[in-house]
């Protein structure tokens, strides 16, 4: 893997070090991070999903040794690692049933990992570890309460007040997608079956679904060329038909930008946060592009007006910052932030 600029020299780092493993269904991203939230070494590794957990998990402590060794760290400068994974049981450290990772269901993940690499571990949720990685040192770095939401497949998302994740009594706190957007009977249905939920309307495959929907109905646009042809709408086409003022496609897209700003207005009211960011994969070209730029503004549009005018003056929205790095940086967080509590 090429060496990445952006790295910190251990001789540079604030001690003691702390390390992020992000699992995913495709990638294993493993990375050293400073007391600051500076990454020292970084690493990823594919998951290989057939060949189970146990296998992934020697890997990751083969992972972790190697990031460490390459880094030049002492091995007595790593305090504790953070474990993120989709569906997360934190009290007993156990993955629970991803979608992404047939086979994996119900495994020790975090005293496995623990054993191998003879370090406490902190266990956490991949979109709940996203969020605080976004808390720590990125876009809301600066701030002491954030909602996170996160824009893929599906919608996740986090909650942090003060230094405190919201996990919940049965580890699902921050399940941002899951709330109730529209209550109607006919409202459109997730992918678990549930109506009117915000992923209902924002999840990559609602975002298509409402376009193919619109083309089924005779509606004039340039995507229905896409389907004459074979092949299935994605975001992304969504998004250049937008770009190029097909008509269909601008409505979807601010259709979603109006469904979050919905949202936003549930989040805080309920929560009072300092700052809402939006991080995951669609986001129409995120922070700097001229569609992602405009979608962040039409979300605030559609926000501001329905706050309460002390919520409305002092809130930030805006786009997440790290990007892929979320992951295992705010995972390394989490396990710093046990470490100082337990010192």
């Amino acid at each position: 893997m090429p060496e990445r600029a952006d790295l910190v020299s251990v001789d540079d780092a604030a001690k003691p070090l702390f390390f992020g493993v992000d699992v995913g269904g495709t990638n294993i991203k493993l990375g050293l991070v400073d007391d600051q939230g500076r990454t020292v070494g970084y690493h990823s590794i594919p998951t290989d999903v057939e060949k189970g957990p146990d296998a992934a998990v020697e890997r990751i402590a083969e992972g972790v040794d190697h990031v460490v060794r390459q880094a030049e760290a002492e091995p007595g400068d790593l305090a504790r690692i953070g474990v993120a994974t989709p569906t997360a049981d934190i009290k007993t450290g156990h993955i629970t049933t991803p979608g992404n990772l047939p086979g994996w269901w119900h495994f020790p993940i975090r005293d496995r990992i623990s054993e191998l690499c003879g370090k406490p571990v902190r266990y956490s949720n991949d979109a709940n570890a996203a969020a605080f990685g976004e808390y720590w040192s990125g876009a809301a770095a600066e701030y002491h309460s954030m909602v996170m939401l996160t824009l893929g497949t599906g919608v996740g998302g986090g909650i942090i007040v003060g230094d405190q994740l919201i996990e919940g009594a049965n580890s699902l706190g921050g399940e941002c997608g899951h709330i109730l957007l529209d209550p109607s009977d006919d409202a459109r249905v997730d992918s678990f079956g549930k109506v009117g939920s915000l992923e209902a309307y924002c999840g990559a495959y609602s975002i298509v679904g409402r376009a193919n929907d619109a083309v089924d109905a005779g509606e004039p646009s340039s995507l229905a060329s896409i389907r004459e042809a074979g092949r299935e709408i994605t975001p992304l086409d969504i998004a250049k038909a937008t770009e190029s003022g097909d008509k269909l496609a601008r409505k979807v897209f601010a259709d979603t930008a109006h469904y979050l700003g919905l949202a936003i207005v549930t989040f805080v009211h309920t929560i009072d946060p300092e700052a809402l960011v939006i991080g995951g994969g669609v986001d129409f070209g995120g922070p700097g592009h001229p569609l992602g730029e405009e979608f962040l503004q039409l979300i605030r549009d559609a926000a501001r007006p329905r706050l309460l005018a002390e919520l409305r003056d002092n809130l930030l929205i805006t786009f997440a910052e790290l990007g892929g790095d979320a992951g295992y940086i705010g995972a390394a967080g989490l396990a710093r932030l046990e470490h100082h509590k337990d010192q």
